[in-house]
């Protein structure tokens, strides 16, 4: 289990030519969000494909400010997420993204693509304190930054089904 402090910021970008990037890692994820947890705590599980394997991962969120966060985490087995997903949230709908990570400049991106868009996706960075210099890669074209937009939360994303998303839904 980790817990850990998490200091995050997020980007609309432009869908980029995956093959210019140096991709590390790529992964199927569908994530389903819970009932929050005790002092409303965000709750979710993950079932994450990669190489064929498949991983199920426990996450609580407690959110500081738009761009840090105390995250615990921490591998379940199948049977705990079959489990778990009798406590999902009605007001949120799973969501679908295939997520490939890449570094440029000894920073670690993740590029979500969703199902419904072709042409946009979001892009994340963790960041080693909150006005920490990010330099993006120059296959990437940033949209807009949209760190702490309740509107481009994966919870808001899965209802919406839509970039951009709709100001009502799953928050």
């Amino acid at each position: 289990m980790s817990t850990e402090l998490e200091i995050e910021r997020k980007f609309l970008v432009e869908m980029p030519d995956l093959a210019l990037l140096d991709v590390r890692r790529s992964a199927h994820i569908r994530q389903t969000y819970l009932t929050n947890g005790e002092g409303g705590s965000q709750r979710r599980v993950r079932m994450v494909t990669e190489n064929g394997a498949v991983r199920y991962i426990y996450t609580e969120k407690v959110f500081y400010t738009a761009v840090t966060r105390k995250e615990t985490e921490f591998d379940i087995s199948k049977e705990e997420y079959d489990r778990l997903l009798e406590q999902v949230r009605p007001d949120c709908v799973p969501i679908e993204k295939d997520r490939v990570c890449f570094y440029y400049k000894e920073q670690l991106f993740e590029l979500d693509a969703y199902p419904f868009s072709n042409e946009l996706a979001i892009l994340e960075l963790e960041l080693g304190f909150p006005d920490q210099e990010i330099v993006f890669p120059p296959e990437i074209s940033v949209v807009k930054e949209v760190t702490g937009q309740e509107a481009y939360s994966n919870a808001r994303l899965a209802n919406a089904g839509a970039f951009p998303p709709e100001p009502e839904g799953c928050e």
